[in-house]
């Protein structure tokens, strides 16, 4: 069940050009939390702006009652969120939408993120490797300095691979031309991935002739979080004259089988 409720800024500190950690005390949110959900979060403390922004969740800390929000600065209300500080309170709904599926896991894992969208997929790995499984990661950013939790993930990934557009680190291309050149070397059973909706679509000829369980995370603008707006709709593939539906990317997602879902660009 969603909460309304006030967490406490332990930190709030920028990690690179754009991005930043954000670190919030909030225990009654993390009970009911499970990886692949999100938070909409009141960005100031007044009505500017007006909208609460949807922020996916990183990593979680149950014991501590802890949680950490890896956010990018786009628009007007992250820039506000990046200028709060340690001690103040922040307004937060939360968690939001489906999370990734974890009670049909497959043997053979792979972890897929492109840009900031490898920021929900940290809390993902943990639950996996808790799980006992065996996980590929694959991170792509335009350049190294956008690369993000490295040395965590070195830690957590069974192999752990990355590519820059710009060839700065690792694989030079898109993380999808690495995905296809993995695909090529070994057989995997399912793939877990997030990433702005080029990306996802990119990965779709990857994987179409592959007998591969896909479950993606999609990014989406939205303004209530609950449903109720329907400004977060995405197209599904359904039996009837046009072969799509429509669905809510912030309850009946954020997560879905690839196969279930039509990426338009």
């Amino acid at each position: 069940m969603p909460l309304q409720t006030k967490g406490k800024i332990l930190a709030n500190k920028q990690v690179n050009e754009q991005d930043y950690k954000l670190v919030v005390s909030v225990p009654e949110i993390i009970e009911e939390l499970v990886p692949g959900q999100f938070l909409h979060v009141k960005c100031t403390e007044g009505l500017d702006p007006l909208l609460r922004r949807p922020l996916s969740i990183h990593k979680y800390d149950e014991e501590k009652g802890e949680l950490i929000i890896l956010y990018r600065v786009f628009g007007k209300g992250t820039k506000a969120l990046s200028r709060r500080e340690s001690g103040e309170e922040i307004d937060l709904m939360g968690p939001l939408g489906n999370g990734f599926d974890l009670f049909n896991l497959k043997e053979r894992i792979m972890v897929v993120g492109g840009g900031i969208g490898s920021a929900p997929l940290m809390a993902l790995i943990e639950r996996l490797v808790e799980l006992n499984k065996e996980v590929t990661v694959l991170i792509g950013a335009n350049n190294q300095d956008q690369i993000l939790c490295e040395s965590k993930l070195k830690e957590l990934a069974t192999e752990l691979k990355f590519a820059t557009v710009d060839g700065s680190y690792g694989y030079k291309g898109y993380i999808t031309e690495l995905l296809a050149e993995k695909l090529k070397q070994n057989e995997y059973d399912q793939i877990f991935a997030c990433g702005p909706t080029p990306m996802l679509k990119a990965m779709e000829p990857v994987i179409e002739d592959k007998d591969i369980d896909v479950q993606v995370s999609l990014e989406a603008r939205m303004g209530c979080g609950t449903g109720a707006c329907l400004s977060c709709v995405c197209k599904v593939k359904v039996q009837n004259d046009d072969g799509f539906a429509y669905k809510k990317v912030c309850t009946d997602g954020p997560v879905f089988n690839m196969d279930e879902v039509i990426l338009d660009e």
